[in-house]
């Protein structure tokens, strides 16, 4: 497979960032770029580095106006490297498979001339109406070793590990609970959630009291209940003592719901 050239490269990053930026405006590629003397650009910038198939570091910055917007909404200031990881995540995983790390917010000129001291690196300018919105940049790092895929660990399954805990020399039952004890004080987080939706960042700044958010659940569905983001349950919404409860009506067992005994 051939590789592609840095521009080549960026230009890709660069048109699969577009739709996750919080620019309203519709942007275009302007000219691959390795130095920063050719863009005539102030903003502010989030970097990040990324790992997997291949590894490398992702730049998008935005202009300073937008970084200036984003902290005086009507929700509050928003950090800008939240705000710009969709776009992040987006341009690097054009070069495949690969898991983009924290973002860190610089100003654009020592990002981006950090960015392009690396080999093979290049920066791409959006623009509306001729004018410089937003760059992402893009560095992908010398192809390595493959890497030898991690063997698959094989668990056993309820009934092997019943016959363990009941063979000579197995674990025991008592051996088995307290085990499970030590787990006992073990915080999780339990959250009901009663719906999600996706909003770009331009429609959270439109947000104002008395706005309505559309969820992805008719009225009158049930609940989730997650236990550290896992779907474990899902139920009625009641009130306890003038506090929001949740009863259980199903359960998750496996990849099926099981109805709750009543």
């Amino acid at each position: 497979m051939t590789t592609p050239s840095p521009a080549d490269a960026v230009r890709q990053a660069a048109l699969a960032a577009i739709a996750a930026l919080p620019i309203a405006e519709p942007l275009t590629l302007g000219e691959p770029v390795t130095h920063t003397a050719a863009l005539d650009f102030d903003g502010v910038a989030v970097t990040a580095r990324f790992t997997g198939g291949t590894g490398g570091e992702v730049v998008v910055a935005v202009e300073r106006a937008v970084s200036e917007a984003l902290q005086g909404s009507a929700l509050g200031s928003l950090d800008l490297g939240s705000a710009l990881a969709p776009a992040l995540a987006a341009a690097a995983g054009t070069v495949g498979t690969v898991q983009t790390g924290p973002g860190q917010v610089l100003d654009v000129r020592p990002a981006l001339d950090a960015l392009l001291s690396k080999p093979g690196a290049a920066v791409v300018p959006l623009l509306h109406q001729g004018v410089v919105r937003a760059v992402v940049g893009l560095a992908v790092a010398a192809s390595a070793a493959p890497a030898v895929a991690p063997t698959t660990p094989l668990y056993p399954t309820l009934e092997e590990a019943r016959a363990t805990a009941a063979a000579p020399g197995g674990m025991g039952a008592q051996q088995i609970r307290r085990g499970l004890d030590l787990l006992r004080d073990v915080h999780m987080e339990v959250t009901a959630q009663i719906g999600a939706t996706r909003m770009t960042v331009n429609e959270l700044l439109t947000l104002t009291d008395g706005a309505v958010v559309e969820l992805d659940r008719a009225a009158g569905a049930p609940a989730d209940l997650l236990v550290n983001g896992h779907l474990i349950a899902r139920g009625e919404v009641v009130v306890v003592d003038e506090n929001f409860g949740l009863r259980i009506t199903e359960i998750v067992v496996g990849d099926e719901m099981v109805s709750a005994p009543a």
